[in-house]
C-alpha cells in the first residue's frame, strides 16, 4: 500500500506576535522530530497562492495557523477547510483568504487534497513583535500534540530526533528567538 503524502504547513506572520503561531511551530518541528517519508513539514509564511505547487501535490495537508473565531485567546481548534471558508474574512487574516483560494484553485484543478486547519486564537497579531504572547505560548504544547496527533491519523508517523533539544514543558519554552532550537542538519 502506498503512504498518503501529507504536507504540514505553518502559516502565518512571525513578525505580528501570535499570528506567527504557525510557523514557530513547524520550526519547532523539523528542530525535534523526524517524520515517515511521507510528511512534509514545510514553513509556508504569508506565500499564499504560490503555496499551490506544494498543496497540489499532497494527498493530506494540515495547516498551523492563528485562528480568529471569538474564543479566548490560547483556545486550540480544529477545523475543516470548509469551516474556514465559512468563517474567513478579510479583517481576519490575508493569508487565510489566499489559503481559501488557494484551496480553490486545487479544487478547480481536480487535485484538492483532504485539508484540516489546526490553530490557536490569537491575543495581538499587532504591533511588530517575534515573541508569542503569554496565553498562547502557554498552549503551544497543546497544539503541538495536537498536529502529531493529525500527521498520525493521516497515516504519518514521527519520532524524537537523537540530539533534539526537549520537548517543551513550560510556556516559557514556546518564546521564541533561538529557543526553537536549530532547523536540523538536513
Amino acid at each position: 500500500m502506498v503512504s498518503q503524502k501529507i504536507l504540514v504547513l505553518g502559516v502565518g506572520n512571525v513578525l505580528l506576535k501570535d499570528e506567527g503561531l504557525g510557523v514557530h511551530l513547524v520550526r519547532r518541528l523539523e528542530a525535534v522530530y523526524d517524520f515517515s517519508e511521507n510528511v512534509h513539514v514545510m514553513d509556508g509564511g504569508t506565500l499564499g497562492l504560490r503555496l499551490l505547487d506544494p498543496i497540489l501535490e499532497a494527498d493530506h495537508v494540515i495547516v498551523i495557523d492563528a485562528v480568529h473565531r471569538g474564543a479566548a485567546p490560547g483556545t486550540v481548534q480544529r477545523m475543516s477547510a470548509d469551516d474556514l471558508s465559512k468563517r474567513v474574512t478579510f479583517k481576519n487574516s490575508i493569508h487565510q483568504l489566499d489559503l481559501v483560494e488557494t484551496l480553490a484553485y486545487a479544487e478547480v484543478l481536480g487535485r484538492r487534497p483532504a485539508c484540516v486547519i489546526v490553530g490557536m486564537e490569537p491575543l495581538d497579531i499587532e504591533p511588530w513583535g517575534t515573541s508569542l504572547t503569554p496565553p498562547v505560548a502557554a498552549n503551544m504544547k497543546v497544539l503541538e500534540a495536537l498536529v502529531l496527533e493529525e500527521i498520525q491519523k493521516a497515516g504519518g508517523s514521527w519520532r524524537l530526533k537523537a540530539k533534539a533539544p526537549q520537548p517543551f514543558k513550560e510556556a516559557t519554552d514556546y518564546v521564541f528567538g533561538d529557543s526553537c532550537g536549530n532547523h536540523g542538519d538536513s
